[in-house]
């Protein structure tokens, strides 16, 4: 981190800082209350859960994560995730999921995971958080179906207030003002719509202690095993990117490794206090740095004091809260998180059709999947086939003749992918009996380009020819004296 960064020191000394950090962790704790109930409801899951889960990842991230001010909390993309297990399982068999997902989180953060995130092309990430929009609006959906003829326009008054009061005023929350405004009006009208209520129950106390009543055997591993694995690497994912965003924001750097250990623990620590989990939430690390403009960990904390008491001291008003007033919310949410930038038609005429077809394969595979990860696997796959098949096309051979010798320029990088077909660019026949293969202008990286120089000079021999390699460079000379004659033939 810069230098020139507030520190949670510098800001208790400083009552302006203080008094930013303290704002700020108030806002976003009010962003938060909305949106923790409604990925409870995603999740399966009674609001409770979710609220605790917010509250104890704020708390714990503020102490263990990599990277000061960026809010931690339950997540659509989690809830997402492990929905099914609570629609198939029940809520210990969630618990264990969590807290599994958070040792493996441990688990990947130890063996250096995080520096892997660089490999994730920028193609993958805009399709990871377009189809984690598209995932977010569908989910509402059955709350759309089958309900009284109110709730749409409530929704669409919602929608309106969210989209026009930031134009107005960014001082309290688009989100809080549509859910005070909603249940004001649904309450003083007597308008019979599904609550939060409804849902279940709001604690009205702090979390205790929760162990799950799960079997301690390979049978329950095998159940929530992919799941966790899921919720993980998820995890993982968008709260590196997130890390990565606000790193740019304030123009500062975070520990990826020590973020990566951090959201572990404090899954698993979420888990034994009976929450669903989560990860980095990119809006509401927005709201606490770039709106509010929140520096340290001070405001992570409060984030996580102050949701607490709001809902503890205040369940009563929460549980009367209208549905419609969630989904509004999280229409927009959804809205705000789908990068509208990359689908617009100049953007798609600039960029390479590899790189498209790279976004909308990762969007499809997750939004048919429903499983995240996987869609960020396969497209990342797919985006090291497309660099192979371009890399592919970089070697090259060139051929001069004299009367007794033949010689040959190879340029490029020899891999599997471009050496693939060296051995068909040499005229094993005619050529005269010295041949010199020049790889001064080339690089070798593997065992395969090491087999098709072997295959080459085998073929000469076969000829009753002489194949000689020269200018190789250190590394190349290095590989291929160490594999050639070893490798069989391709």
């Amino acid at each position: 981190m810069s230098a020139s960064a507030p520190t949670v020191l510098s800001a208790l000394r400083s009552p302006r800082l203080l008094t930013r950090e303290v704002l700020a962790g108030l806002v976003v704790a009010l962003a938060l209350i909305p949106e923790a109930i409604a990925f409870s409801i995603i999740a399966g899951v009674d609001p409770r859960v979710g609220l605790f889960s917010s509250f104890v990842m704020a708390v714990s991230i503020a102490f263990l994560g990599g990277r000061p001010a960026m809010i931690s909390a339950a997540t659509g993309a989690v809830a997402l995730v492990i929905a099914p297990v609570m629609r198939d399982h029940g809520l210990d068999y969630l618990i264990a999921t969590v807290i599994l997902a958070g040792v493996l989180q441990v688990v990947l953060g130890l063996l250096g995971v995080a520096k892997l995130m660089r490999f994730i092309p920028r193609s993958v990430m805009v399709g990871f958080v377009n189809s984690l929009a598209i995932l977010i609006f569908t989910a509402q959906l059955p709350e759309l179906i089958g309900v009284p003829w109110l709730v749409y326009p409530l929704v669409a008054i919602g929608v309106l207030i969210m989209v026009g009061l930031p134009m107005l005023t960014k001082a309290v929350p688009a989100p809080l003002v549509t859910i005070v405004l909603l249940t004001v009006a649904v309450v003083a009208m007597g308008i019979n719509v599904p609550t939060v209520g409804d849902k279940g129950d709001l604690p009205d106390s702090l979390p205790t202690l929760f162990l799950p009543n799960v079997p301690l055997t390979w049978e329950t591993v095998a159940i929530i095993g992919p799941f966790a694995l899921a919720m993980a690497l998820v995890g993982l994912m968008e709260s590196l990117m997130t890390a990565k965003l606000v790193d740019d924001v304030t123009d500062t750097g975070s520990g990826k490794t020590r973020e990566a250990l951090g959201q572990g623990t404090a899954n698993v620590l979420s888990g034994f206090f009976g929450g669903m989990g989560g990860c980095a939430m990119i809006g509401q690390t927005m709201i606490n740095v770039k709106a509010s403009g929140a520096r340290t960990r001070i405001s992570t904390f409060l984030a996580g004091v102050f949701l607490i008491l709001l809902v503890v001291v205040f369940g009563d008003f929460v549980a009367i809260i209208p549905m419609a007033a969630l989904v509004a919310v999280m229409i927009m949410v959804s809205v705000a998180t789908f990068d509208w930038h990359s689908v617009q038609l100049k953007t798609l005429k600039r960029m390479p059709v590899g790189e498209t077809l790279l976004m909308v394969l990762t969007t499809a595979v997750v939004v048919i999947t429903h499983n995240l990860a996987i869609g960020v696997v396969v497209g990342v796959i797919a985006a090291m086939v497309l660099f192979a098949r371009k890399v592919a096309h970089f070697a090259r051979v060139e051929r001069s003749v004299t009367d007794d010798a033949a010689h040959y320029r190879v340029s490029g990088e020899l891999f599997f992918a471009s050496s693939n077909d060296l051995t068909t660019q040499f005229d094993y026949a005619d050529d005269p009996a010295e041949v010199t293969i020049d790889l001064s202008r080339a690089h070798i990286w593997d065992a395969s380009t090491v087999a098709a120089l072997d295959a080459i000079t085998t073929k000469y021999e076969r000829h009753g020819k002489v194949a000689t390699i020269t200018g190789l460079n250190e590394a190349s000379a290095r590989i291929h004296t160490r594999l050639a004659g070893t490798t069989p033939e391709p």
